[in-house]
């Protein structure tokens, strides 16, 4: 089972997986998980995959602010309808609260952060073509806001800014590959969206220039 938390939370039956045309990783057939709180469930444990959370925590992150009456009663009984949605082994009842049994790549945020990894580590390398293609890869997982059906979207923070980092460092690829035309709409929206990001500025003004723009540069540089 593949999880997908970088928009609205999705399981993913790995099962005859294929190939995502779009991002070039395997992908499943959607398995249903109906209902905000099952949703939201689901993506607090997909957060540590692998690894055991308590109900307090759970409780926390489910309801946010208005838990129910008999919260650890109200948490057991959706931890039952989400086994049935996943399967009764996805959810495992260890001392000391409940894991998600998978392993961190089967979750997309923790692939996305790998992928970054990789693709600015070529960048420092030098090997633009490697580091585009890959943060293409990476950024293409992204579905909509990361965590979306969280109550409380403080752990969105992280990712949501690693998402920058690398929409910055693609830029930055496309540049030294020659591939202006492709970075300027994308780098225009991104510094509309993030007036005073330095970095995306100084990267869409040499888009601009790269791309015979002088006169659209020099204004983004006035600007």
């Amino acid at each position: 089972m593949r999880y997908r938390i970088l928009g609205v939370t999705q399981a993913e039956d790995d099962q005859g997986t294929r190939v995502s045309e779009g991002t070039g990783m395997p992908e499943g057939a959607v398995v249903p998980v109906g209902g905000p709180r099952l949703r939201a469930l689901l993506t607090a444990l997909a957060l540590r995959p692998g690894r055991v959370t308590a109900p307090g925590a759970l409780i926390d992150e489910v309801w946010g602010d208005d838990p129910p009456q008999d919260a650890p009663a109200a948490l057991q009984a959706l931890v039952g309808r989400l086994r049935r949605a996943l399967g009764k082994d996805a959810i495992r009842s260890e001392a000391g609260g409940y894991r998600l049994a998978a392993d961190r790549e089967d979750v997309d945020l923790f692939l996305f952060e790998r992928l970054v990894r990789d693709g600015t580590t070529a960048l420092d390398d030098g090997d633009a073509g490697t580091a585009a293609r890959t943060l293409d890869t990476a950024l293409a997982l992204w579905r909509g806001p990361a965590l979306a059906d969280l109550p409380d979207r403080t752990a969105a923070a992280r990712p949501e800014a690693l998402r920058l980092e690398a929409a910055r460092a693609r830029a930055a690829a496309r540049l030294r590959l020659g591939r202006a035309p492709e970075a300027v709409p994308e780098l225009t929206a991104l510094t509309a969206a993030h007036p005073y990001d330095e970095p995306l500025h100084a990267l869409l003004i040499r888009a601009l220039r790269d791309n015979g723009r002088g006169a659209d540069a020099l204004a983004a540089y006035e600007a």
